[in-house]
């Protein structure tokens, strides 16, 4: 165990504490307010408060943890041993920065509660962090500096040795339409051929045609495939499937088609298969209750995940929903268009609502690149060459690496290259 002393206890203290000791370190940890208590105590600890008070571990206090509701917190970036840092401490301090209070800052994700301009789909921009602006989203800050906190106490203390995490990849399969060209009735596909034919996209014309006539597999319909691949190289892949009505930006095929409800169920039989909550249910919970109630209703199970469709979050709103629809676990944590570290962690966190000051019962487990890297690169080996780096970032901190794939990219035939990276990046690793 691992004693803190602070002069307060605060909720937020508390919340950061138990992540990084006992969700990350491993190790149980307990607080103190009383001095002598501490002092008296035989064993690692830690005085996080503003001044020293006997020699021992000492990380002085920013005040960011005994504070509540949003201030304007002034931010300087800058390195310790390479590696960005910020709310530095004094020079009597053990870490030349307050490790607690700087994580504390991107888990709660801070920032986004501050006053911005959001994306046209409502989604706070990546180029608005802190992370992106000081070149370091690429990079798990959070678990770089756990770990070198875990090597200064353990020089400190050196009879007091931390267990080690075990790294762990799992990739998550994004199905927000079920097929390219099947099952879509006649108005939606004449529709489509005339607005091909419009932009000369004869390309499409003819592979639909080739799909319809039955020539040609339609290539999004990757299941029977992806799931003897996960057999076969054990991964451990889960399903979002998108359960609201057709909208402008949800165009999946009607949920009340057959071969729907045989797909999901049969992908349920091999995965964990969960909801991609619609763009129409993100400021409607009543919306999201009933999508989830569908996919239960489709599996006969519970349904405690979710991802949001377009990965729009608002913070907090959106966990309050989750919260509310009786989700446990989010896995929409990133960012679409760049690859990296929203929350500054390849770690899952629980997360911590500012305006009540208090922890909500969602899970979140961030992801650090998705599928829209993978559509929008110019090259394969430009996608290769960012998720081996991304992967070996997670790798050297063993946290948790997450990618969001999709039905459409994952293709054996027109993407193989990809395939088998898929394939190499996640066999055997949970």
């Amino acid at each position: 165990m691992i004693l803190v002393y602070t002069e307060k206890n605060t909720p937020r203290l508390n919340y950061i504490l138990k992540h990084i000791f006992t969700k990350m370190l491993l190790v149980d940890v307990r607080t103190t307010n009383d001095p002598e208590e501490f002092i008296a105590f035989i064993g690692p600890k830690i005085n996080y408060s503003k001044g020293q008070l006997n020699g021992e571990f000492f990380i002085r206090a920013h005040d960011l943890l005994f504070e509540q509701g949003i201030s304007d917190v002034e931010v300087v970036v800058q390195e310790w041993d390479d590696v960005p840092c910020f709310f530095s401490t004094s020079e009597r301090s053990h870490v030349p920065f307050d490790v607690f209070a700087a994580s504390f800052y991107l888990l709660s994700r801070y920032e986004e509660y501050l006053p911005h301009v959001k994306d046209q789909h409502g989604r706070y921009p990546a180029e608005e962090s802190l992370a992106y602006k000081h070149k370091f989203l690429e990079l798990p800050v959070v678990d770089i500096w756990v770990d070198k906190l875990k090597l200064f106490l353990e020089a400190h203390y050196p009879s007091f040795q931390f267990k080690e995490r075990i790294y762990q990849a799992f990739p998550i399969v994004d199905v927000p339409v079920l097929y390219n060209y099947r099952k879509k009735g006649i108005i939606r596909t004449i529709a489509s051929t005339l607005l091909d034919l419009a932009y000369f996209n004869l390309k499409d014309v003819f592979e639909r045609f080739q799909v319809l006539l039955g020539v040609k597999k339609d290539p999004f319909d990757n299941f029977d495939a992806l799931i003897q691949l996960h057999k076969k190289n054990n991964i451990h892949a889960i399903y979002f499937f998108l359960m609201g009505d057709y909208s402008t930006y949800d165009k999946n095929i009607s949920i009340n088609n057959p071969s729907f409800r045989r797909l999901v169920k049969s992908v349920a039989d091999y995965s964990i298969v969960s909801l991609m909550a619609s763009y129409e249910a993100f400021d409607n919970v009543e919306m999201l209750k009933m999508e989830r109630k569908r996919l239960i209703n489709f599996i006969n199970r519970p349904v405690k995940r979710v991802r949001w469709r377009f990965n729009r979050l608002n913070i907090p709103e959106s966990y309050r929903m989750m919260t509310n629809a009786e989700f446990n676990e989010d896995y929409t944590m990133g960012y679409s268009g760049y690859p990296g570290f929203r929350a500054g962690t390849c770690s899952p966190f629980n997360f911590y609502d500012i305006s009540f000051e208090e922890q909500l019962p969602v899970k979140v487990l961030p992801f650090c690149a998705s599928h829209v890297l993978m559509q929008n690169a110019a090259n394969f080996q430009h996608v290769k060459r960012k998720l081996l780096a991304l992967e070996d970032s997670v790798r050297s901190v063993n946290g948790t690496f997450t990618v969001v794939f999709s039905n459409e990219v994952l293709n054996p035939q027109t993407r193989n290259e990809l395939w088998k990276l898929y394939a190499e990046m996640f066999s055997n690793k949970n």
